[in-house]
């Protein structure tokens, strides 16, 4: 099929909830695509943050095509070798004592389950959330996300959730009673514009967690497997949770999640009280056991520390250069930078030029690329979005 036909085809059959990009992407390797046409782009998107060790990465696509020709379905009634393997491994990177998991197929998912389980282990009701949070756009997921226009459409929601403002602690110790079950939080918020908590922020809230026997739910989803430059972000700040969700990176581009917390908390559940038909599937757990081996073995958290800070340094360089840019904040290579109006004329003049940008709402550059995108690719960025702001000096 041509460009033209593929662009038609989709937008008469599919449901037409995504905000397009003019692009027909046909391949990818590392932190580069290539549309259809054979024109190369910088992938600083990444799926959002999805293609974390690379698109189509070797390792992946061995597991995924050694695991295929073997079993490639295997509901959670029966034991398996790929699901058993993945679980071991992701019990060596998690935080101590963080040692089952529940794997399902997506970041909301992880999220859903999260909800029912820490009800259900503390035998209380209510969820405290923040401003600026995102969790995920299934209902109970959305219902613990801040952003009123993913909300308000499908009202009524998950009812006795709370929002405490994000780093404010006094507003946390407002939000909480006898019948909190839990406060969830991401410990570097990405939706809204990666923001980054005050230093003690999260370990108070883990204190103040301990103190009224509430459980502390870290959703990891965007920020964990290295990409702000520890393995999960939490660890910037020395602290653990009760319960962490995590997905996006976690199969290089294959579709997982999991929810992770203690044999404690876990055997809250009866058998059957959550399950999920793909939960757990061969062939996704075969991708995430490759990519978290290349994360440990090739030190991503590390190299995404390193190059996240050449990044964050450039970008700052434009900031110093460019007025109508307010601020650049992150960890790792996860960044964003804050421009003082809106920022579709950028995207779209970077991507004409070959390097695919994220927003983070209408005025938030967020970039989430490959941690291994390569040093001279970045410049490459960087020299795209030099270009491209003198365009939009005079808005």
């Amino acid at each position: 099929m041509n460009e033209d036909s593929i662009v038609d085809l989709e937008s008469r059959h599919s449901a037409g909830v995504y905000q397009k990009m003019p692009v027909v992407i046909e391949k990818g390797a590392g932190a580069l695509v290539w549309d259809i046409n054979g024109k190369e782009y910088i992938d600083c998107m990444g799926g959002y943050g999805v293609a974390l060790v690379g698109h189509c990465n070797s390792k992946v696509v061995s597991a995924v095509k050694n695991q295929s020709e073997k079993l490639i379905t295997c509901h959670g009634s029966f034991f398996n070798s790929a699901r058993a393997e993945l679980l071991e491994k992701l019990s060596r990177i998690t935080p101590q004592g963080l040692d089952v998991a529940y794997l399902c197929n997506s970041g909301a998912e992880a999220n859903e389950f999260a909800i029912k389980v820490a009800r259900k282990h503390a035998g209380k009701k209510e969820i405290v959330a923040f401003t600026g949070s995102f969790h995920g756009k299934t209902i109970g997921a959305v219902s613990l996300t801040w952003n009123k226009k993913y909300r308000e459409p499908f009202e009524p929601l998950l009812p006795r959730v709370k929002f405490s403002r994000f780093g404010d602690m006094e507003s946390v110790k407002d939000a909480i009673n006898k019948d909190t079950a839990a406060i969830i939080v991401e410990p570097v918020q990405g939706e809204s514009g990666v923001h980054i908590p005050p230093p003690s922020f999260l370990k108070t809230l883990r204190e103040i967690c301990d103190e009224n026997d509430i459980l502390l739910i870290f959703d990891e989803i965007q920020t964990g497997f290295g990409r702000t430059g520890k393995m999960w972000a939490a660890e910037h700040w020395g602290v653990e949770p009760d319960i962490m969700t995590v997905a996006k990176g976690m199969a290089g581009g294959i579709p997982i999640g999991a929810a992770i917390s203690s044999k404690e908390v876990m055997s809250s559940l009866k058998v059957g009280e959550h399950t999920s038909t793909f939960g757990g599937n061969p062939l996704a757990c075969a991708a995430a056991s490759a990519a978290i081996d290349y994360i440990v073995d090739n030190n991503l958290p590390s190299a995404a520390e390193k190059k996240g800070a050449i990044l964050h340094g450039e970008l700052e360089k434009i900031r110093g250069d460019h007025e109508a840019v307010r601020e650049v904040r992150g960890l790792g290579l996860m960044i964003g930078m804050e421009m003082r109006f809106e920022i579709r004329e950028i995207l779209q003049k970077c991507l004409e030029r070959g390097v695919i940008l994220l927003y983070s709402g209408k005025n938030i550059i967020r970039f989430l690329p490959p941690l291994v995108i390569q040093e001279e690719q970045m410049q490459k960025v960087i020299s795209v979005l030099k270009q491209s702001l003198p365009l939009i000096r005079d808005h």
